[in-house]
């Protein structure tokens, strides 16, 4: 167990050291990310009661995009370089590469979260720093991240990856999404929490049920 959690410690790490050189992902992600929520504000800046609707869809919608673009870039990136088979090679459970793979990509999806919630806070005004909001964010995010690297995978032999990614992961995660705007909207708007209590359960089942599956189909996916 120790050894399984160092082989994922290290692959973690490789991605966090490549992505410090470069700043090459986090920064498209998070220039994409204050972009959308900058559009979206002067957008809806003359409606207030639409901008208090839709709030928690414009964030999900610049979280969901933005992820996509880190989901993307992390397997690519292995690919190109041929970093892949370096560690298809490792002796080590395959499942390894999906963890330290699926953990990097959510530390770098956090990190743009962390940044934007300060700027979307101010500019719709809404109270986002409360603990039932941020578990929905991070409930979300894993889905998210979960079921993207599986999918990441299995197109990063596709020359139309880039394309193909987003038209098989939007289906797969529309359940999450959709939970996590309506968990977070039912925060921001203040409703009781057992009106909200549906949404949280299915986002915790959400992602223990896809990441089981995707633990247990990644060796298959990365041998194709």
């Amino acid at each position: 167990m120790k050894s399984y959690l160092n082989a994922v410690r290290a692959v973690i790490w490789k991605d966090l050291t490549a992505e410090w050189r470069t700043r090459e992902n986090l920064s498209a992600m998070l220039v994409f990310a204050l972009l959308v929520i900058l559009i979206f504000n002067f957008a809806l800046e003359l409606d207030i009661q639409a901008q208090e609707s839709l709030s928690a869809g414009v964030l999900w919608a610049t979280f969901i995009f933005a992820g996509t673009i880190g989901l993307n870039r992390s397997m690519a990136v292995e690919k190109d370089r041929g970093c892949l088979d370096g560690m298809l090679l490792a002796p080590v459970d395959r499942s390894v590469i999906y963890f330290g793979k699926a953990i990097g990509n959510l530390i770098f999806m956090l990190l743009v979260e962390i940044i934007v919630l300060p700027v979307y806070s101010f500019l719709y005004q809404v109270p986002v720093f409360q603990p039932g909001f941020l578990l929905v964010v991070l409930l979300g995010s894993i889905g998210y991240v979960a079921v993207g690297t599986l999918l990441a995978t299995m197109v990063i032999q596709v020359r139309t990856r880039d394309i193909l990614l987003p038209i098989l992961l939007f289906p797969l995660t529309l359940p999450v999404i959709i939970a996590a705007v309506k968990a977070s909207q039912g925060f921001l708007q203040m409703v009781p929490l057992d009106d909200i209590a549906a949404w949280l359960n299915l986002l915790i089942v959400y992602d223990l049920i896809f990441t089981s599956v995707s633990f247990m189909v990644f060796d298959y996916v990365v041998e194709e």
